[in-house]
């Protein structure tokens, strides 16, 4: 068959730059990615059998090459052919790219697809339209080495020369190296000090599941539009006249083109629907391993010599017949790929025809675990290819997330079920349309044939334990798998869930002997894991047939040892409560064997004593894990792991004094376990656990009274943070006695929280003297501690913010992260959980309540700025330091030290606006947000009547002033400057914004209004708002102002309130417009537009507008073009309430209104006023139950003899 690489090494010719060095120099050595060129195939000549041959290839159901794209777009071009077929979201993936190529740094843009639906198609058509203004290239090598990949890229947006830079567009194929890639670009941008003048990558990454979508994602499913239908049916007209009954070949197009019709799948795959009559033949054979291989392994395929192995006893020679050949019949359902010089890959032409195939031989009685044993019966005798074992180890073993979330466990409530399935899908549905013994049977098979792969047992292990619960047999496969990889602690993890799951269910009535027994073994199987899992951290493992430098630590080990314990002491403490003494060391067991009854007990002395300790160490490592870190950035620990935890903890620690305890302190130390708070991560952990205001104020009092007795460091650390928190939970300030000792003494112990307080308590504000500690030392030497204790832990974890910088003094100023999280709780909670994004600093209310920091970012670095000097902190977001520049941030607090939060350029704007906060946080230490002021009179304005253009539909209002106060006789907008100044400005429509999730609890309050400064500088400008405010407002804090960048739409604080203004100092200009927080209530200004209609009778259009020109420009535009004449009246004088019904009334007897009532909100309300037989006045009426809110008296001659030049 034809390939690409085979033609351009026949060409022997090199792709140039259209404008710029020649590519092939740069590419030649890029061994990772296949680099589409600008002019890839101009002026090249093709042999008409090829191009004929390649386009045959790809409507079967081939992967698309670039010469396909090239074919189309020269046929487009000669007027031969219709362009090449585009699914629905390839206009969205364009206009994100676009929007992403002003974003600096990298950007990713996700595209998700059921498999064959034309994602990777949609993908690469993507990157050929985009290869003359971006450097389009595709992942296709190993990311096991993911620096020599950052390499690649970042020399192929070089072009080598740092003179020549270009956005790559790199296709990449699912989301495991999408974080370590970016890291690694960015660490090779700044190793080599390349200074970007533009984004470095925009990553289309391509993703075969649905899973974590949102709003800007774009997902292509087994269903077509309207418009798809369409078009596919308009290539299909095409593709026959060209191709006549070849079209009856091309699956891979007439899936598509049928809407994934199930009808022609099944009669695609009709041979296989008479193989009862025929019997299993080779042909046959083949085909169904290739069916099995493709419906559940993506990207699966046999090279073309596995292929022949299957024919080897036929009665033919495969030297004289082609594989295409010896399929016979079945040849139009597969297809042959070749890559480079590699050989041959066969599959499946589409997978639903695979799984068609594998449902139609069950259906004959050739089951799936049938069609399995003989795969790996026929294929897996001698030495099987590392890619074949991969396919079948991921076809049994590979357990996919659960398609409808998480769900509660039935055998053990207080546990969920794991986000992902039990087995493979291969062996569910073994389990489900054959019988479990099918499954035992094939995992046993390919344990024995792949006798030194720990999967195959470990999933034997799984399949007994969970679903025949035959734990002897799960036991001895447990410890097959731990045997073939005896240092690897998930293979491990199994020999202890089995003996804990065992233990789990063992009958109510069982005796203790047997439950210590159990508990022992699994005891030591999670401790044998938790040591592996030390062992691993940093060193060498082996995964999917690669060596990898092991960075994750492994917790589950000391999960399981406290879900044994919790199990233990439930198990024994219902038969006999004298074990709850035993078990909390209060009693020992010899003393307490005589009620017990069982002296033989006796044996298990060594395990009962070291339970409680062990849960108290491991539930202080758990505590800390949880407290200081996360999975990811984006996702949280499942939270049973601390509820389990923290049960555990007041069983065996939390409710009784140990009989050893008997120092001077103890019982203030149990009292504070009993509040698990004995550490200080345990109060560093008490508004994550929502414990009450008074338990926290105990805790307070305990580590003041312990500060007499012991340890007086840590207990004077611990009563400041204690004293921290019980301020974040709103309690009434009470004196901390040790702050002021600490603050002048600092003596600091070697853990990081005490240099974390240190950093804490001496971070300068402006109004606060200069600091005396040397910052960039003590964080230094803060970074050093937790690299000392939590980093081999952590590594791989993201570290959650602890405290932020607020405005306030001493401890007021120190905010819990918490504190922020409860502000967005009306909001989306997951989107606030999820400090990707920082969307939580768009609150208003957390802006109010943080302090910004001014810093720099340079080097790929970011600088606070203290008195004077620069302090290097670390971003929460690497990919906000690409451009060198004065900037803003809030600063968060972490176990490891100081973070910079959604850092923000410095502009005119920001700098008052961090004046401002500064000012105000010297008088009083919180800013006075939103307070009414300020108010420009009336009288020192001028109005002026903008000249008014209209283009394409679209209104623009330009005006011209000197030196002075002015407003806008249309839109209400004033504005202050010094000198002469021009501008224009335009409406825009709220509507795209509101679905904004930044805007999802705003409502507009003002028109959106886009300024354009043509010359001159504006000094001030006040924003339009209409709503009505007087002193006595309760509401005005509620205000925010939605600024619409280039990339997204961004909230933002207001600094000035008026009664109908919204006030900037020095403003820059995009879009704006005023918005206000939803909530019942709000009152704002109406008026009333009537219509009179060229109807029959007389009949009135009543329009409830926002007294906002651009909603009343949108209302104008129906009525004029109708020919309906304006009755002019007075407006309303009083507000209306918004989320308030109103209704419109008349005393005219034979009028119908319709509708009768509306709900007030920012958009117009119509009524529709039809009267008969009018001859006289009357009056209409707008209420709101009986409040009259408007009234206006319609006179005989304002609706009669009139015209619409009136």
């Amino acid at each position: 068959m034809f390939t690409l690489q085979r033609h351009l090494d026949h060409m022997g010719k090199e792709s140039k730059m259209a404008n710029g060095p020649p590519l092939s120099t740069v590419t030649r050595s890029l061994s990772l990615l296949d680099v589409l060129h600008p002019n890839q195939f101009e002026g090249k000549s093709f042999d008409p059998e090829i191009l004929e041959e390649t386009e045959e290839h790809f409507y079967r159901g081939a992967p698309p090459e670039w010469l396909n794209f090239h074919i189309s777009e020269q046929a487009e071009l000669d007027g031969t052919g219709s362009p090449f077929i585009k699914r629905d979201g390839y206009d969205k993936l364009e206009k994100q790219i676009h929007k992403l190529r002003k974003h600096p740094g990298i950007s990713t843009v996700k595209l998700f697809h059921q498999p064959g639906c034309g994602g990777t198609t949609l993908a690469m058509k993507v990157l050929w339209d985009f290869r003359k203004t971006l450097r389009s290239a595709v992942l296709t090598g190993s990311t096991s080495d993911i620096t020599k990949v950052a390499e690649e890229v970042v020399h192929l947006f070089t072009a080598g020369s740092q003179g020549d830079q270009k956005t790559v567009l790199l296709l990449v194929n699912g989301v495991q190296v999408l974080e370590d890639l970016q890291v690694s670009i960015m660490r090779t941008i700044a190793n080599q000090k390349i200074v970007t003048r533009m984004p470095v990558v925009v990553l289309l990454c391509c993703i075969r599941e649905d899973a974590d979508l949102k709003s800007d994602d774009v997902f292509l499913q087994e269903v077509l539009s309207d418009s798809e239908k369409k078009n596919f049916n308009d290539k299909k007209a095409e593709l026959n006249r060209q191709y006549g009954d070849k079209c009856k070949r091309f699956h891979g197009f007439n899936i598509m083109q049928s809407n994934f019709s199930v009808a022609y799948i099944r009669e695609a795959c009709s041979a296989f629907q008479t193989i009862k009559e025929t019997g299993i033949q080779e042909k046959t054979l083949l085909a169904a391993f290739l069916s099995l291989l493709n419906a559940y392994v993506p990207d699966s395929y046999l090279l073309e010599s596995q292929c022949l192995d299957v024919f080897e006893h036929a009665n033919y020679s495969h030297r004289d017949i082609s594989l295409e050949d010896m399929l016979d019949d079945l040849s139009h359902l597969i297809i042959t790929i070749q890559q480079g010089g590699s050989e041959k890959r066969v599959r499946m032409a589409h997978p639903l025809i695979a799984q068609c195939c594998t449902e139609l031989m069950a259906d004959a009685g050739v089951t799936r675990s049938d069609t399995a044993k003989h795969l790996l019966t026929c294929l897996c005798r001698n030495k099987v290819p590392r890619t074949l074992a991969a396919f079948i180890k991921y076809m049994l073993t590979k357990r996919r997330p659960k398609e409808k979330g998480r769900e509660e466990n039935p055998i053990h409530p207080t546990e969920m079920k794991e986000e992902i399935d039990s087995f493979s899908r291969l062996i569910l549905h073994i389990q489900t349309k054959e019988d479990n013994s099918q499954c035992i049977s094939l995992l046993g098979m390919a344990t024995n044939m792949f006798d030194r792969n720990p999967f195959f047992p470990q999933a034997l292990a799984r399949f007994h334990c969970i679903v025949l619960r035959d734990y002897d047999q799960a036991e001895m496969w447990a410890k097959e798998a731990k045997h073939r990889d005896p240092k690897n602690s998930v293979v491990a993890d199994t020999l202890g869930q089995v003996h804990k799951n065992r233990l789990k269910n063992l009958r109510r009535l069982a005796q203790p002997e047997g439950i210590l027994a159990l508990a022992l073994k699994a005891i030591r199987a999670f401790e044998d894991e938790e040591r592996l899992a030390e062992d691993e951290v940093g060193t060498n493992v082996k995964r999917n047939g690669y060596f990898h430098d092991s960075r994750f630590f492994n917790s589950r080990g000391m999960f399981g040892f406290l879900q044994v314990c919790n199990l233990v002491y439930d198990l024994l403490v219902r038969q006999n409560p004298t074990w709850r003494g035993v078990l909390t060391k209060k009693v020992s067991l010899g003393s307490a064997l005589p009620s017990l009854g069982d002296h033989s007990l006796l044996r298990f002395n060594g395990l009962i004593n070291r339970l409680r300790d062990g849960v108290e160490k491991k539930c202080a490592f758990l505590d800390g894990y949880l407290t200081y870190s996360k999975p990811e950035i984006r996702k949280d620990d499942p939270e049973y792991i601390s509820r389990e935890t923290s049960a555990c903890y007041k069983k065996y620690v939390g409710d009784s004094t140990s009989s050893h305890l008997k120092e001077k302190g103890a019982d203030l130390i149990q009292k504070l376990k009993l509040k698990q708070a004995v550490t200080t991560t345990g109060v560093l952990s008490f508004l994550d656990r929502e414990c009450t205001e008074s338990d926290l104020k105990e805790i307070t009092a305990l580590w003041e009274e312990i500060c007499l007795h012991k340890d007086p460091d840590t207990a004077r650390v611990n009563n400041i943070f204690a004293h921290i928190m019980l301020r974040n939970m709103g309690a009434p300030e009470s004196d901390c006695k040790h702050l002021t000792a600490f603050k002048q003494e600092m003596v600091l112990t070697d853990k990081p929280e005490d240099h974390m307080l240190a950093l804490l308590l001496h971070w300068p504000t402006d109004n606060e003297d200069t600091c005396i500690l040397d910052l960039s030392a003590m964080i230094k030497r803060t970074q050093d501690l937790y690299k000392q204790a939590y980093a081999k832990h952590f590594c791989t974890r993201y570290l959650r913010p602890l405290f932020f910088i607020g405005k306030g003094q001493e401890l007021n100023r120190i905010v819990h992260r918490k504190v922020l999280e409860g502000s967005a709780r009306q909001g989306d909670w997951e989107t606030m959980q999820d400090w990707s994004d920082e969307k939580i600093f768009q609150d208003p209310w957390v802006k109010k309540r943080l302090l910004k920091v001014q810093g720099e970012i340079r080097e790929y670095k970011v600088f606070a700025t203290v008195d004077g000097k620069e302090i290097e902190v670390v971003a929460n977001l690497r990919n906000s330091l690409w451009r060198k520049r004065k900037v803003s941030f809030y600063l968060g607090f972490t176990i490891k030290g100081p973070v910079a939060f959604a850092i923000q350029t410095e502009t005119a704007d920001t700098k008052a606006e961090l004046l401002s906060e500064m000012d105000s946080s010297k008088q009083c230490g919180l800013l006075k947000f939103g307070a009414c002021g300020d108010e420009m009179d009336a009288t020192d304005l001028t109005k002026l009547k903008p000249e008014v253009n209209r283009v394409d539909e679209v209104q623009t209002f330009s005006l011209q002033s000197d030196a002075g106060n002015y407003e806008c006789s249309v839109s209400g907008l004033r504005w202050v400057c010094k000198e002469e100044v021009s501008f224009k400005y335009k409406f825009l429509s709220w509507e795209e914004h509101m679905r904004s999730p930044v805007c999802k609890d705003y409502m507009p309050a003002g028109p959106l209004m886009d300024i354009t400064v043509t010359s001159g500088q504006i000094e001030e400008v006040h924003l339009p708002h209409r709503v009505f405010i007087d002193r006595n407002s309760t509401f005005s804090g509620q205000f925010a102002v939605l600024h619409v960048d280039p990339c997204c739409d961004v909230v933002e604080e207001v600094a000035k309130v008026t009664s109908s203004h919204i006030k900037f100092l020095q403003p820059t200009f995009p879009p704006r417009g005023v918005m206000i927080r939803k909530m019942a209530g709000i009152p704002f200004y109406y008026d009333v537009l009537i219509y009179k209609t060229n109807k029959e009778f007389l009949t009135l259009d009543v329009y409830v507008v926002p007294r906002d020109s651009a909603l009343q420009e949108e209302v104008e535009e129906n009525p004029k073009s109708s020919g309906s004449i304006l009755i002019l009246n007075p407006g309303p004088d009083k507000s209306m309430q918004m989320g308030e019904h109103v209704s419109l009334t008349t005393d005219q007897a034979d009028a119908i209104i319709q509708p009768s009532a509306r709900e007030l909100r920012y958009e117009s309300l119509f009524f529709e006023v039809l009267i008969r037989n009018a001859d006289s006045d009357f009056t209409l009426r707008l209420q709101s139950g009986k409040d009259i809110l408007w009234t206006c008296t319609i006179h005989k001659g304002d609706y009669q003899n009139q015209s619409a030049e009136h």
